[in-house]
C-alpha cells in the first residue's frame, strides 16, 4: 500500500492548497448516473460485507468555500460521477458534525476543542484540511488522505489509478507521465485560477 501513499502525496503536491456520511444529506437515489451516490458510513459497511469495493470520502464543512466549488465543478461531472458510482463506495461527511458516529464497532464523538468529528481526525491523521478526499482500499484498508481541490482530470488520474488497480503494478510518476484525461470539462467547469478561491469564514 506504500505506492498508494506515494500517490496521494504526489497529486496532493500538484492540488490547489486548500452513521458517517453527513446525516443531513440522505443517501442519493442515483437515477442514470446524474448525481454521485453518497452513502452514510453504515451504508457503506454493511455493502462491503456484501461486495468489497474501495472508498472515496469526501470531507468538508458548512464553511469551505472550495468543498463547495468541488461539488459544483467536479463532483458533478457526469463521466466522475459514472466512474465513481461504478467502482467506489462514496461517503460525503461533514467533519464537524455534532454526533457520534460508529465505524468499525468504535465510536468517533465531536471533539470540543478541535471542533471537529474524531472520525476525520482518525482518518486524516489529524492533518485537517478541507476539502479532503480519502480514499480506503477494499474492506476499509490503508486510508490515504488526498488534501486539496481537485479539479476533473486530476481526479479522474487518481480514480483511475486506483480503480483499475493500475497501482498493483506501476508506480505512480510513471503513470502520471503518461496518463492522458479523456474525461470531457466543459468551460465553466475548469479549476478556476490560482488567487480566485472563494473566500471562506475564519475557522
Amino acid at each position: 500500500m506504500k505506492r498508494v501513499m506515494l500517490l496521494l502525496l504526489a497529486v496532493a503536491s500538484f492540488a490547489f492548497t486548500a452513521t458517517a456520511g453527513d446525516k443531513d444529506k440522505k443517501s442519493a437515489t442515483v437515477s442514470n448516473n446524474k448525481e454521485i451516490n453518497w452513502l452514510t458510513l453504515d451504508e457503506v459497511q454493511a455493502a462491503m460485507r456484501k461486495e468489497p469495493r474501495k472508498v472515496l470520502i469526501d470531507f468538508y464543512t458548512s464553511w469551505c468555500g472550495w468543498c463547495k466549488v468541488m461539488d459544483r465543478k467536479t463532483y458533478s461531472n457526469p463521466e466522475i460521477i459514472q466512474y465513481i458510482n461504478e467502482k467506489f463506495y462514496a461517503v460525503k461527511f461533514d467533519a464537524e458534525r455534532r454526533d457520534t458516529v460508529m465505524f468499525l464497532n468504535k465510536e468517533y464523538p465531536f471533539n470540543e476543542t478541535r471542533r471537529t468529528n474524531e472520525f476525520a481526525v482518525f482518518v486524516m491523521n489529524g492533518q485537517l484540511s478541507y476539502p479532503t478526499t480519502v480514499f480506503m482500499m477494499e474492506n476499509f484498508q490503508t486510508p490515504s488522505a488526498l488534501p486539496g481541490y481537485q479539479d476533473v482530470p486530476k481526479l479522474e488520474m487518481v480514480l483511475k489509478y486506483l480503480g483499475e488497480d493500475t497501482y498493483k503494478t506501476v508506480q505512480f510518476p510513471e503513470y502520471q507521465k503518461a496518463f492522458t484525461p479523456t474525461f470531457k470539462v466543459l468551460p465553466e467547469d475548469a479549476a478556476p485560477p490560482a488567487g480566485k478561491l472563494p473566500a471562506s469564514p475564519a475557522h
